[in-house]
């Protein structure tokens, strides 16, 4: 497998959805449709993300008002979920499926590392969500081309904005995770650990999901959903993905001496319309 910086799952291969011809012009959602579509995640990938837009969802829906139990509008609220215990029962039933999609990306990751014939690539290669030194040149390149000082940065696989969306989630999932197991389960976790350790869990647990919840709603939905090239909604976590000359247009480099997306390559992606 070639490092190519698109049309590839991550790390296995892509999927082309639909063809036709394409021309490098800037992404617009009335073009969806007329112009190839290369498949940037397969099933697993989508159906995880669609599991995770709906146990946050449940999470923040039963999570805010036992948060801010104190408040009038929380009250009304907790009504409406059926009272306090079942709110509870329902935060409870989302954060299970919080975890199992959690160790299930983590078993994808184990596996195909131990599958991967590069395992360097793997990790450092153009095609993985590390964070490389390559991550900060483009921030500085993209706010040089804020202010017309630069042209835009061209990204490897995944954007410096996309892997700071990978590792927030990540590590709030750890933590925001961690910190519930605490807190549904005290007495087992109290035989082991001191009580202050209780006080920080709930610190913790209400204030990271409140940031989750801010950052979810304001910066990841402006980069999926109203940035001008994505709007309405960046359609490479549904059924439908980057649109070609898209992807060129953002994602093509060269890298030693080569590009690391091609005419050659692109053309072994297309296929006929859906």
């Amino acid at each position: 497998m070639s490092d190519a910086s698109i049309g590839t799952t991550a790390p296995g291969g892509g999927r082309p959805l639909a063809g036709g011809a394409a021309a490098d012009l800037p992404l617009a959602s009335s073009d969806r449709g007329q112009r190839p579509y290369i498949q940037r995640f397969g099933p697993v990938e989508r159906l995880t993300h669609a599991i995770m837009v709906l146990s946050f969802f449940g999470l923040v829906i039963t999570g805010v008002p036992l948060h801010f139990s104190h408040a009038p509008w929380a009250a009304t609220m907790m009504g409406l979920l059926g009272g306090v215990g079942a709110a509870g029962a329902i935060h409870r039933f989302f954060g299970v499926m919080t975890f199992g999609y959690f160790f299930l990306h983590l078993g994808m990751l184990a596996t195909r590392f131990l599958s991967a014939p590069d395992k360097k690539a793997f990790l450092l290669g153009p095609r993985s969500m590390v964070p490389q030194p390559k991550d900060l040149e483009d921030v500085v390149g993209m706010f040089r081309w804020f202010v017309g000082k630069g042209p835009r940065p061209r990204f490897d696989r995944y954007s410096y904005m996309e892997k700071f969306d990978y590792w927030a989630v990540f590590w709030g999932i750890a933590i925001i995770g961690g910190s519930g197991l605490l807190l549904w389960f005290p007495i087992f976790f109290s035989r082991f650990l001191p009580g202050w350790m209780f006080n920080v869990a709930t610190i913790v647990h209400g204030d990271e999901a409140l940031l989750a919840m801010g950052f979810i709603f304001t910066i990841h939905f402006f980069n999926s959903n109203l940035r001008p090239e994505k709007f309405p909604i960046d359609p490479s976590s549904t059924s439908e993905s980057s649109r070609r000359d898209g992807c060129k247009r953002s994602r093509c480099r060269r890298r030693r001496g080569r590009r690391t997306c091609g005419r050659s390559r692109l053309a072994s992606l297309r296929s006929r319309p859906a």
